[in-house]
């Protein structure tokens, strides 16, 4: 009998494809971007969503499969009707796709690729390099940081 209350309570999880598939791709996917001091979109309606996560490059349509993503630095990319792209850099975040298509971005910091200058952080990447070989530790290691998160975006830029 024990056995029987148990296995009446216990709730397994299992990853499926969302229930109504056909009225999820027609009312499209839902975006959530979120930061600490804003939110840039809010339960918008998009077309796709592209990530840089840290299993690789993620493409997000409508009915994606539920999952948890860790976000590394790099170019959120959000196609907003299949023409206008808007694209961000984050420094790092996380992605929850729901079963409801809803996505939900939440990064410390997001900005638009556009407002960078090639030629500020080619001199902030030079400066960051010189400081790598630095006697301090911690000096050392706040520039190897920059430096990735940088050549990062100098890559994005590109």
């Amino acid at each position: 009998m024990l056995r029987l209350q148990l296995s009446n309570s216990l709730k397994v999880a299992k990853r499926t494809y969302a229930d109504n598939a056909a009225s999820t791709i027609a009312s499209g996917l839902k975006l959530h971007f979120a930061l600490p001091h804003e939110t840039l979109y809010k339960g918008s309606p998009v077309t796709q969503v592209n990530l840089p996560a840290q299993s690789g490059k993620l493409g997000v349509l409508a009915n994606h499969v539920p999952t948890v993503e860790q976000l590394t630095p790099g170019v959120v990319e959000v196609l907003e009707d299949g023409k206008t792209s808007k694209k961000f850099f984050i420094s790092g975040g996380f992605a929850t796709m729901q079963p409801d298509s809803l996505l939900c971005v939440t990064a410390v910091e997001a900005f638009p690729l556009d407002s960078f200058s090639p030629e500020n952080i080619t001199q902030l990447l030079n400066k960051a390099k010189e400081k790598v070989s630095s006697q301090d530790e911690k000096v050392s290691a706040v520039a190897k940081l920059q430096i990735n998160v940088l050549e990062d975006l100098q890559n994005a830029l590109k």
